[in-house]
Formats: C-alpha cells, sequence, structure tokens
C-alpha cells in the first residue's frame, strides 16, 4: 500500500487520570491520598499522536514502530485499529518485550506533568525502519528522537543514517523532538552535534521553543529557568531560526504554545525544488519567509499532544497545496482544537470542519510576544 505520509519513531500507551481538581501542591505532598476522575486510557508518542492526527484531517498516513507483546502492546494496535484497519499494519511486534507507557498528570490550572517508561523505544533503531516502504511516500516524519536513545548514541550516527536514506528516496523529511529531562542521560547529550549530523537531511523542522533553547542555547535556558516565552521576542526568534537554516533546515519554526507559531525559510529558491516535484508547490512563493501567527483562543483543557497535532496540521496544508501564512494559521488551528480535549487527538477536527471554523470567525488569543 503507498502513503502519503509515514510516521515513524516513538509510541507509547498514554495512561491520563482526570487531575484537573488537583492542585500541584498535592504531587509534592507524601503520604496522602487525593482523589482524581476516570482515567482515560490511549495512544500516545509522536506516531501515534500525529499519526492519528493526520487520519482525522484525513491524510493517508501509515505508523512505523514497535511494541511489546504484552497487554498494552495489544491495546495500542487495538485502539489504532478502531480508527481504521490499516493504521495498525506496520507495527512490529518484539517478543519478550513490554511496551512503552506515559502516565500524563494535567493538575489544576497548571501544565501537564508525565512520568514516562520508555519499554521497547529503547532498542528502536535503523532496523526498525522499513525503507521500502517509504520509498514513494510524499512525506517522512520521524518524532522523538529524545525518547530513542539508540538514535542519539554516537553524536546521533543512526539518525542521520535514517535521514540519509530517507533523503536519498525522494521524500520530504520532518523530524520533531521532545524537551529532554535535564537529569537524564538523553538531557546530557550533545545536542548541538546531533543536530548538526541530521538536519541537513531534516526538509521541515518545527520544535517547541523550550527544546531547541534547551538543545542549542543553553546558558539562555538555564538563565531563563526554562521560561523561555517570558524572554524572548521576535528577533530572538529570527536569529535563531536563522542558526537552524544554516544547519541545512529549509522550513524552520517554533511552536510557542498560547503565543502561536513562528515561521521561517531558507532564502534560496533552489532549495526547494523538491517540494515543487513532489507537492506541487511554488518555491517562489515558500523562499525566504519570515511569519509569526498568532494563537487561537481556546478554553485549555489538556496540552497532551498539541505540539504533535499542530506538527500533522501544517504539513497536512503543504499536501493540500496551502500557501505560507495558510500553512502557519492552520497548524495553529489544528493545535488548538487539540487541546480543547484531554488526549492526544480527541480533540482534532476534519480538514473541512477546522477550515469552517477559522472561516466562522474564530477569534486569536490576546497574547503576543514581546
Amino acid at each position: 500500500m503507498a502513503y502519503d505520509v509515514i510516521v515513524c519513531g516513538q509510541l507509547c500507551a498514554d495512561l491520563l487520570p482526570d487531575a484537573t481538581r488537583l492542585p500541584l501542591s498535592a504531587l509534592s505532598s507524601p503520604g496522602k491520598l487525593f482523589e482524581v476522575g476516570a482515567l482515560t486510557v490511549a495512544t500516545g508518542g509522536a506516531v501515534a499522536n500525529t499519526g492519528l492526527a493526520f487520519h482525522r484531517l484525513g491524510v493517508n498516513v501509515g505508523l512505523m514502530s514497535s511494541i511489546g507483546d504484552d497487554l498494552l502492546g495489544q491495546m495500542i494496535t487495538s485502539r489504532l485499529n478502531e480508527y481504521g484497519g490499516q493504521l495498525g499494519d506496520l507495527l512490529q511486534v518484539r517478543r519478550g518485550n513490554f511496551s512503552s507507557y506515559s502516565v500524563i498528570i494535567s493538575p489544576e490550572n497548571t501544565d501537564r506533568i508525565i512520568l514516562h517508561c520508555p519499554g521497547i523505544n529503547e532498542q528502536f533503531d535503523v532496523s526498525d525502519v522499513n525503507f521500502a516502504i517509504i520509498d514513494g511516500a510524499k512525506f517522512f516524519h520521524l518524532g522523538y528522537p529524545t525518547l530513542l536513545p539508540r538514535l542519539t548514541a554516537n553524536g546521533g550516527d543512526a539518525l542521520r543514517t535514517i535521514y540519509q536514506q530517507v533523503t536519498a528516496l525522494g521524500a520530504i523529511t520532518s523530524l520533531d523532538m521532545t524537551h529532554p529531562d535535564p537529569n537524564s542521560a538523553n538531557g546530557k547529550l550533545d545536542w548541538q552535534t546531533i543536530l548538526a549530523n541530521t538536519l541537513p537531511y531534516v526538509d521541515i523542522f518545527l520544535p517547541s521553543i523550550e527544546e531547541i533553547i534547551f538543545m542549542l542555547r543553553r546558558a539562555d535556558y538555564d538563565r531563563w529557568g526554562g521560561r523561555a516565552l517570558a524572554q524572548i521576542n521576535q528577533a530572538y526568534l529570527s536569529d535563531l531560526g536563522d542558526e537552524l537554516l544554516s544547519m541545512g533546515v529549509k522550513i524552520a519554526g517554533f511552536k510557542l504554545g498560547e503565543y502561536g507559531f513562528y515561521l521561517k525559510t531558507a532564502p534560496q529558491v533552489g532549495t526547494f525544488a523538491q517540494f515543487e516535484r513532489r507537492l506541487g508547490l511554488d518555491p517562489l512563493v515558500w523562499a525566504g519567509l519570515e511569519l509569526y501567527q498568532p494563537a487561537f483562543d481556546v478554553t485549555v483543557v489538556g496540552a497532551t499532544g498539541a505540539g504533535d497535532c499542530a506538527y500533522a496540521g501544517f504539513i497536512t496544508a503543504l499536501l493540500r497545496g496551502f500557501g505560507p501564512q495558510g500553512a502557519v494559521r492552520f497548524a495553529c488551528a489544528v493545535g488548538a482544537c487539540n487541546v480543547e480535549a484531554p488526549d492526544a487527538t480527541s480533540g482534532v477536527r476534519s480538514l473541512a470542519g477546522t477550515l469552517e471554523r477559522m472561516e466562522q470567525g474564530w477569534a486569536l488569543s490576546a497574547r503576543r510576544l514581546a
């Protein structure tokens, strides 16, 4: 079967207790019992979050990852197949291994806290990528190498190898990250070197602003206590965008949470020749841009998967021939729909449903960068 998009990388089960009435202080109160609401069990990780967002937006997507032969692995396959019989077809079951899972707690008026077990993802490497299936796809998207230690070992040799081979097949490539735990082994890696080795083969790179400042400008991250949005302005984003473009990315951008989305593209028209061949996009329209899109006004129920869904929205817009401003605006809209539900994807609407909401005068958030 031919796919328009292959989403590859980290996959897990998400366990989400309803903690919306639980104050953040409760999590540092040992020896006490606090009541929470019902438990939502869902698929999670980059493959499920981004993949299901693509599926809800009507994109022909294949999900490529590995699971264990345990109860959680069975649940992951079952949940994916509930959305469409083909969504679990590319998953590899590793006998004798246990699946990855995350416990996601969203206390009252607080961003989510994630307790993560890597499981089978600790073994994910080049052998888990089926290049024969990727051949012919328009897009290849890999998510969360930050949670796939074999890909980031030795300066990211395996990660670079994957992107080199996919690039040779002619697919447009994109890469998504998570914020490493500063105290973990991943948090202590040389991310500057890993990105320098990989990004020459990555066409689209849209990390969150906190992730990329942690990886490339650690001194700023530490000085600001990890709270970049309260410190940065558009000049800072422009300079950081230039740094990513100089590393080889063609479209660089930053997910800014409640502040929206920033995008900057390579100035050379010839850089976008593959976008023209694969997608029919006009290189003259896409070269040399700098765009900022404020977020849409929503009531946030949960932020799990918001970045994944926004990424899927952006790539879907490219597949459907949107212009740059329309693509950035659509990415913000998909991410905004996502945060209106507690899990990672159920808030995402269809392509037509999202566009209809945007056309009906959906208000923008009043939050703006300095």
